[in-house]
């Protein structure tokens, strides 16, 4: 697998993957040093990456891997879908994969996702509208969710 390191203004982000695809995207709480060359396999993905946070992206079109259940993996494919500068609370999550009863296991799915950003599991919050759980810290997930929110109003004009 090919590793990556790039800087966004959230922290160092580590992207692996392959010819086959993204299978991991996150974003790091240690001071890891940026890398000096982009592997092939991965330029794409911080071209998209670098693009999202320059506000010239809001959508992610890459060849994308992830290690999961098949659950998980249908979660996902489920969190692709929010549009940008939109969010849904875990519970509409739960209904749209068929059924309310789910809620935790939807949850537990979102919290697992390898692909930060680029699924968007920041886009998940609670019924009340309250920032809950999210693995890069919820001071990430209020970033990611007003630089949305800013770059669409900007963008009405």
């Amino acid at each position: 697998m090919d590793t990556c390191y790039i800087e966004t203004p959230l922290g160092i982000a580590k992207i692996v993957g392959d010819k086959d695809g993204i299978t991991h995207v996150s974003i790091l709480d240690n001071s890891e040093n940026t890398s000096d060359s982009i592997p092939e396999s991965l330029l794409e993905c911080v071209t998209q990456l670098k693009a999202y946070f320059n506000n010239q992206l809001k959508s992610f079109d890459l060849k994308l891997n992830p290690e999961g259940t098949d659950f998980q993996k249908k979660v996902w494919k489920q969190l692709s879908k929010i549009p940008y500068g939109k969010t849904i609370s875990y519970l509409d999550l739960a209904k749209q994969l068929g059924d309310a009863k789910t809620i935790r296991a939807a949850a537990s799915a979102n919290g697992k996702n390898p692909l930060w950003i680029i699924v968007p599991c920041h886009r998940v919050i609670g019924t009340d509208g309250s920032l809950t759980g999210y693995a890069g810290g919820l001071h990430r997930k209020q970033w990611l969710l007003n630089h949305e929110s800013e770059y669409k109003q900007q963008s009405l004009f």
